[in-house]
């Protein structure tokens, strides 16, 4: 119950009624009243025509009635409130507040003003309640003081009595309030008095709960006296028959009989009496409160609770009890480790007596060695004493026959001196007749071959600055080029000699040698995006490094044309420098600088060009992935072949990769033949079709090409919309030869699912569209000089990667227990294309079949990168399972060459190196067969297979069967015959995989393009 206190302050604003109690959890409610001074003029002239004094008089004589009844409650405030608990009760308790007796006529009149003004206000409040639907019994507070606010300049002034009587309405508000205070302090006795008798309520209750169980106890000793009774008469039914006709000798015991019936009857009776008492106490009982029956509602209630905690209880004694085993397991264990820890401590204590022991040993034994040196040197000293003088004399006798030999032998020396002397004026003679003679020969026209092609590219390097920065001819640098080109010893002796001279004095000594026969190799530009390793995201890089390298071997001037990233591996890059010269190049209406650098990357001559670009196209701390990438590369490719043009080379090809410089065909044929860079034939590159760089057409016009002659469907415009652009489209129409990464990849793009768009390009230019199976570079992977391995190993020696394989399982953290348990290995890119649903099937699928699963990769697709982190973390400590979710180099070489078998489940694949790098290092390939994976891997199953070419396990459909089929039949293979999975190893690590099979086929397609181009006088 919240009582309240109320500041006198309301009652001198005109509240006459307040409610200290709030109903339905509603706002509190005041009744507020203007005081006679604020009344208006009406209310005062209805105050002297509708009272009269002595009616006042009459009200005051009766019995006391409140001020106002008390409505609504006010709300506890911390400033203006006290209040105290309310323990429970919900009832509602109504304070009346009662007006004394006063005596005065002043006191009565205003009573009566007062009783006026609130039916005044009630009759105004519900006309409001009509207009506007508000509570009769609520006025808010700005309701008061509006009925308080009068404009004292507008109104009448008051008289003196009028004052007085105003302050009498205080004291009597204030009266009010000290009844208001009375008649809560009445009601908190009321409460109290009620609490007691509820305490004294609940004492009766339980009396009678304890008399209820009392009489239960009753009923059921009368319920088992009732069948005591009932056996008594059963019994007394059987005398009865025995007495219809008894002996004479029984009428003592018929008596004793009698009477016991008698008194069990009398018994029967009071036990009769007693339940029939115990029943009416029992409806007494029933009937004395409603309130058992709550009682019982709360005793059952209590019940259910209580057999819930006694399940709780059994589950946690169960609990208990498990705990306990535990307890005594655990303290079992502890026994044990306390065992084993004394005997530890045993051990250790015998190793440490062990060491110690041995520590003397040695120490006896290094005294004992010494006392025996001793010994020998005292016995030799003895002998030695024994036979010096024997030996003296020896030596006397040597000393002499020394003697004569000294005389003897510098006799010799002399004639030895003679001769020697004699023998080098010959000397110096034959060589200054070799002299003259090498002086009048012709210089020899064999090549220096055994000068590495980093020399020559640097040399090639040289000549092309010079050229660039204007200190020779084009005609000079071209004689030049083929010098080198021809590894002439007559290049190689004038560098030998000025390279320590000035740059002035170096070229007069080049210009020297500027007649030479043409050369008969090829002069081949690679543009490119990447190159490994200097620039390399995918495939891409190592093939532009491995086919260039391989053409170089072939006796081909190869050079590079790459853009200068921010983000490349410099360290990589030999001899790096910047020309002192620029190149401009047109983009978006205007001429732009670019800085030239050059230098050797393993040995190739690289191009690097640097835009002076505002817009920093090469400085983006990536190689891909710009919104702008379409500009990007659009601007390379103008900008290497404006390179191409000033520095006045001739090439045979311009050979670009992928939509990034496909750029080239376009622009070469349009814009720079007719300028004069019309010696080459342009070879186009595909490596996944998947990526085309489709752009706006608008786009295309920043290069400098013709949008409107382009974007038609037999160009460049692409096959979803007419207002878009397709490089790769324009290159395979406007280059002399098409090529992909694989025959088995050529065939899948000319169909409409696999060409994504191009096949009817390609199928109407079928004639230069040719798959080369790509190669790997063999010296970066080669098992038997690999730094990253623990041990090196061959074909030939296959113990190493037993080695490798334990080295891995030990950096893992996997398990060794197993040597022969097969390993299977996975490197690979996660995106849909690698087939990650396969992948990930498999790492379980190998589990299951008794491997060992190593996977080395990570996903630029969230969701998947996510999957396989679950997966990762879900076999972070297991014996058999390793995810290891990124790349690392040094990583990956180690996977090679422990793996037994290697899994490649692509969904397509134009090429792949993981399956020819796997077999390089004798791991097996589970590939599917699609794409370059179906050029290198042939089922050692098929019979349809020659048994030479035999060298994997694939599998066609690109689900979990077809996967389970390749998996499950190389494991069996494996476990069954280890002699011939060996012979297999030794196979597959023989197969030659490197570029130069694919640089020959390059090769012979360069040769027959410039060879028909320079029968045809139409070049184009």
């Amino acid at each position: 119950m919240t009582t309240t206190k109320l500041s006198s302050c309301f009652l001198t604003n005109g509240l006459v009624g307040i409610s200290c109690k709030r109903e339905h959890g509603g706002s509190p409610r005041f009744f507020y009243l203007p005081s006679r001074r604020l009344l208006p003029a009406s209310c005062k002239i209805r105050q002297q025509r509708g009272f009269d004094s002595n009616k006042r008089q009459e009200v005051k004589k009766g019995s006391p009635e409140p001020i106002l009844p008390i409505n609504s409650s006010l709300q506890s405030n911390s400033d203006e409130v006290d209040s105290q608990p309310d323990n429970g009760s919900a009832d509602t308790i109504h304070s009346t507040v009662e007006t004394n007796h006063v005596d005065s006529s002043t006191e009565n009149r205003d009573e009566d003003i007062q009783k006026s003004e609130v039916t005044r206000l009630k009759s105004k409040l519900t006309k409001k309640k009509e207009s506007d639907g508000q509570d009769l019994n609520v006025l808010t507070v700005p309701e008061v003081a509006k009925a308080l606010s009068i404009n004292k300049s507008g109104g009448e002034q008051f008289s003196d009595g009028q004052f007085g009587e105003l302050m009498t309405m205080i004291r009597n508000a204030e009266q009010n309030i000290l009844r208001l205070d009375q008649a809560r302090v009445s009601a908190l006795a009321e409460l109290s008095k009620i609490l007691s008798e509820k305490e004294a309520l609940q004492g009766e209750i339980n009396v009678l709960e304890m008399k209820l169980a009392e009489t239960d106890e009753r009923i059921k000793t009368a319920a088992q006296e009732k069948v005591r009774v009932e056996l008594l008469e059963e019994q007394l039914e059987k005398l009865r028959q025995d007495m219809v006709s008894p002996p004479p000798e029984s009428d003592g015991y018929v008596l004793a009989l009698s009477n016991e019936i008698e008194t069990l009857r009398i018994e029967n009776l009071s036990l009769r009496n007693d339940i029939e008492t115990l029943k009416s106490k029992l409806e007494s009982v029933e009937n004395t409160d409603e309130r058992v029956v709550v009682l019982e509602k709360e005793c059952s209630g209590l019940e259910s609770s209580v057999k819930d905690l006694e399940s709780k209880l059994l589950v946690s004694q169960e609990d208990v009890s498990k705990l306990s085993s535990l307890k005594t397991e655990c303290s079992d264990l502890w026994t044990k480790v306390e065992s084993l820890q004394m005997l530890l401590d045993r051990a250790t204590k015998q190793a440490e007596q062990a060491v110690l022991v041995l520590q003397q040993n040695q120490d006896l034994k290094s005294k004992v060695e010494k006392i025996e040196e001793s010994l020998k040197e005292a016995n030799v000293y003895k002998e030695s004493s024994e036979k010096i003088q024997q030996y003296n004399e020896l030596m006397q006798h040597k000393v002499e026959l020394l003697e004569e030999r000294l005389k003897k032998s510098d006799a010799e020396i002399f004639s030895y001196v003679q001769l020697y002397q004699e023998s080098i004026k010959e000397f110096q003679e034959t060589l200054e007749r070799l002299k003259e003679e090498s002086n009048r020969k012709e210089p020899r026209d064999e090549p220096v071959d055994d000068m590495p092609w980093d020399y020559w590219s640097r040399l090639l390097l040289t000549v092309d600055g010079w050229l660039l920065e204007k200190k020779i001819a084009n005609d000079d640098a071209d004689s030049l080029r083929e010098m080198v080109w021809k590894k002439d010893r007559r290049i190689h002796d004038t560098y030998i000699d000025v390279k320590d001279k000035s740059e002035r004095d170096a070229i007069s000594a080049f210009l020297k040698l500027v007649s030479s026969p043409t050369s008969q190799g090829l002069y081949v530009v690679h543009i490119a995006a990447e190159m490994a390793p200097v620039a390399k995201v995918g495939g891409l890089g190592d093939v532009v490094a491995g086919l260039g390298k391989a053409l170089q071997r072939r006796g081909h001037l190869v050079e590079i044309i790459l853009p200068k990233y921010d983000c490349m591996q410099y360290d990589r890059v030999r001899d790096l420098r910047a020309l002192d010269t620029v190149v401009e190049s047109y983009f978006d209406g205007k001429l732009y600088k670019n800085k030239i650098w050059i230098g050797t990357v393993e040995g190739l001559p690289v191009h690097f060009i640097e835009p002076q670009h505002p817009s920093k196209f090469f400085w983006r701390g990536q190689f891909y992935g710009e919104k702008d990438d379409f500009k990007r590369f659009s601007y390379f490719s103008r900008a290497a072949l404006e390179l191409l043009l000033q520095s006045g080379k001739k090439p045979d090809i311009i050979h670009c990769h992928d939509w990034q410089t496909a750029f080239v065909a376009p622009l070469y044929w349009d814009l720079y033949a007719p300028k004069g860079l019309d010696s080459a034939r342009i070879c186009f590159t595909c490596h996944n079709f998947e990526y085309q760089g489709t752009s706006s057409a608008s786009d295309l016009g920043s290069c400098g090409l013709d949008v409107n002659q382009l974007n038609r469907p037999d160009r460049m415009q692409d096959h979803s919309s007419g207002d878009r652009v397709n490089p790769v489209k324009g290159a395979i129409i406007f280059s002399n030869i098409v090529t992909t990464v694989s025959p088995t990849y050529a065939q899948e793009v000319r169909t409409s699912e696999g060409g994504k768009g191009l096949h009817s390009t390609l199928n109407s230019n079928s004639k230069k569209f040719i798959g080369i199976l790509n190669g790997i570079d063999t010296d970066s992977w080669n098992p038997a000089t690999d730094p990253f391995l623990k041990a090196q190993f061959n074909a030939k020696d296959l113990q190493g990667k037993e080695e490798n394989k334990y080295a891995l399982r030990k950096q893992l953290g996997l398990s060794s227990a197993e040597p022969r348990r097969p390993l299977v290995g996975c490197i690979t890119r996660l995106v849909p294309q690698k087939g990650v649903h396969l992948i990930r099937h498999a790492i379980y699928r190998t589990l299951e079949l008794g491997g060992q699963f190593v996977l080395l990769g990570s996903s630029p697709v969230p969701h998947i990168q996510r999957e396989f982190e679950g997966i990762e973390q879900q076999f972070k400590s297991h014996d058999h399972v390793r995810l290891l979710l990124k790349y690392d180099e040094a990583l990956s070489h180690s996977i090679y060459a422990a793996s037994d078998m290697f899994i490649i489940p692509s969904i397509f694949e134009p090429c792949g190196l993981t399956q020819m790098i796997a077999m390089r290092y004798g791991s097996i390939p589970i590939a599917r067969k699609t794409g370059g994976l179906n050029d290198s891997v042939f089922d050692i199953d098929d019979d349809t297979i020659p048994t030479q070419f035999q060298n994997g396990f694939t599998f066609q459909t690109a689900d979990e069967q077809g996967l389970n089929y390749a998996l499950e039949r190389a494991f069996n293979h494996y476990k069954k015959d280890e002699e011939k999975w060996m012979r297999l190893m030794e196979k597959v690590m023989s197969i030659d995989f490197s570029w130069a099979s694919s640089a020959t086929q390059y090769e012979e397609l360069y040769t027959r393009s410039v060879a028909r181009a320079r029968a045809s006088p139409n070049r184009t």
